[in-house]
């Protein structure tokens, strides 16, 4: 059974580790899932979040899973997260994109809830 996990929390929330949690259960059972971070969501992408060195750090948990970390273009830019050619085109002077995550549209979003056979919203 393939998930799509949907992650629109903030990083600061409870319910981002929740997800988180349950992408590494998935993967370490080897099912099928795929994650898309939307609206809140994306702020985990963003390579500029200070952390206590105290505390995990989200950003560094979901890149060492090493599977795809789709980002949603539009609700990151909003919230001033942009990758190296958004920056370009749209006149910024730089980039905050962490490491393994990649902007993308929409139509990624709706493939994913098309091909999974469940969704689970964090």
């Amino acid at each position: 059974m393939s998930t799509l996990i949907l992650i629109t929390s903030a990083p600061t929330s409870i319910h981002a580790w929740h997800a988180l949690g349950l992408a590494q259960a998935l993967h370490d059972k080897q099912e099928p899932f795929r994650v898309f971070f939307y609206q809140d969501g994306v702020s985990v992408a963003n390579t500029l979040q200070w952390v206590a060195d105290d505390q995990r750090h989200l950003t560094h948990a979901w890149q060492a899973l090493n599977i795809r970390l789709p980002v949603c273009v539009s609700a990151a830019l909003a919230r001033g997260i942009t990758d190296q050619e958004n920056a370009q085109r749209h006149n910024i002077q730089q980039h905050n994109l962490a490491e393994k995550f990649e902007l993308v549209g929409l139509g990624e979003l709706a493939d994913a809830v098309q091909s999974a056979q469940r969704l689970i919203q964090f």
